[in-house]
């Protein structure tokens, strides 16, 4: 820890700014510093489960104490019939009977029977998957559309100013609650399937800021050695 309180500063901007320019190509990352921002776009992908939120809007997850915490980032997988976040933790929805925030989760019977086929996130959130059973009558198959669950969005008040709790994910200061909503509910705007949100890092901009920290961090050190030279020659003098 240095004793001079500037340099403490200038430091935490230089690893700000790194943090930053590090992850400027991770999915859905926030960056540390405004200024470091870009304009993220919803590039296509070939994954039925990757999904884009809508402008100003998140997805509802939690960290490894419990705690919610919001992404922008719908790179979805399914693991043990629960549809996980990128950061291995369930993305938070609404069940299909409605009811509070919690994981979606794939009907365990139909998983064990190899019953779920086309699993997929349409534009309201709705995860959806064709079930497909035998009827004993006929021993035709019989074919139908279940909905698990649909996933939650969050809306927060312009300039919230977040804490990144890893790359892609975010939490609001304390006190401040976010708008709890529905792609397509009139509130949200719908989801883009098959779409996964870039960064919203410039590198090019993350990059000329971190050389600016450090350039200013010389500036500082610079100053301070003149300064203590400027002392010593004066206690010196004065001896």
């Amino acid at each position: 820890m240095f004793v001079d309180p500037t340099i403490d500063r200038a430091l935490e901007r230089i690893a700000q700014r790194g943090a930053d320019v590090q992850r400027a190509f991770t999915p859905g990352a926030v960056p540390n510093r405004g200024d470091d921002g870009g304009a993220a776009e919803a590039r296509p992908s070939l994954d039925p489960l990757d999904v884009a939120p809508p402008a100003d809007a998140y997805f509802v997850t939690t960290d490894e104490r419990g705690r919610s915490v919001y992404t922008r980032d719908g790179g979805c997988t399914l693991r043990d019939g629960v549809l996980d976040g990128s950061n291995g933790r369930p993305l938070l929805g609404i069940a299909a009977k409605g009811g509070a925030l919690v994981p979606i989760r794939i009907d365990p019977v139909d998983l064990a029977l190899g019953r779920v086929h086309d699993l997929r996130i349409d534009p309201e959130g709705r995860v959806c998957y064709e079930r497909t059973s035998i009827d004993p009558r006929t021993g035709g198959t019989i074919r139908e559309r279940v909905t698990a669950g649909q996933l939650a969005l969050a809306r927060f008040p312009a300039a919230t100013a977040f804490t990144a709790t890893d790359a892609s994910h975010v939490s609001p200061p304390p006190g401040v609650v976010p708008h709890l909503g529905r792609a397509g509910d009139g509130t949200f705007s719908p989801l883009r399937p098959m779409a996964r949100e870039t960064s919203g890092i410039s590198i090019d901009r993350s990059l000329d800021r971190l050389r600016e920290a450090y350039l200013a961090l010389d500036a500082l050190q610079v100053a301070q050695q003149t300064h203590f030279h400027v002392a010593k020659t004066t206690m010196d003098l004065l001896k």
